[in-house]
C-alpha cells in the first residue's frame, strides 16, 4: 500500500518526472487524456415512434460495431426484428437502418432514417422517421448509460 502511495505522489507532484509524450501540453505540465468512447452508434437506445402526437409506439434498439459493419435487433426478445442493413454518413451523421418483420402474413419492410443528435453527449438521441409500408411517422430515441 505505502509503495502505490509514493507511485501516486511521484505521478503528481514531482516535476519533470517522464510522462509519456501524448499526455504532455508545451512546456511539460500534465494534462488530462480520457479515453475515446466508441462507435457513436453501439448501445442501447430507447425511444418511440408514431403517425402522430397520440398514436406513439415504444421501441428498443440494441446497436453494435465489429470494426467493419453496423449490426443490431429493434425489441430484443422473441419477437426481435435484426437489421438487414445500417449504414452512417459521417460527414452528416445520418443513419440509414433497414429491417424485414417476420410474420404471416409479412409485414411490411421498416425503414428508420436519422440524425445523431448531440453527437459528443453519452446521452445523445437519434431523430427523424419511421417509415413502414404506407405508415410514416417520428421517430426519437436517446441511448443509455
Amino acid at each position: 500500500m505505502r509503495r502505490l502511495l509514493v507511485l501516486i505522489v511521484v505521478l503528481t507532484v514531482v516535476p519533470g518526472f517522464p510522462v509519456h509524450r501524448s499526455a504532455t501540453r508545451e512546456g511539460g505540465s500534465r494534462a488530462i487524456v480520457h479515453a475515446q468512447e466508441g462507435h457513436p452508434l453501439v448501445g442501447t437506445w430507447h425511444g418511440t415512434w408514431g403517425p402522430n402526437v397520440t398514436e406513439r409506439h415504444d421501441v428498443t434498439l440494441v446497436l453494435e460495431f465489429d470494426g467493419k459493419a453496423i449490426t443490431g435487433m429493434m425489441n430484443p426478445g422473441p419477437d426481435s426484428v435484426r437489421f438487414d442493413k445500417v449504414t452512417l454518413e459521417p460527414s452528416t451523421w445520418t443513419v440509414r437502418m433497414e429491417a424485414t418483420p417476420k410474420g404471416n402474413p409479412r409485414p411490411a419492410p421498416i425503414v428508420i432514417e436519422v440524425t445523431i443528435q448531440d453527437i459528443t453527449n453519452r446521452y445523445r438521441s437519434l431523430v427523424g422517421t419511421w417509415t413502414q409500408g404506407a405508415v410514416k411517422g417520428e421517430f426519437k430515441a436517446s441511448r443509455d448509460s
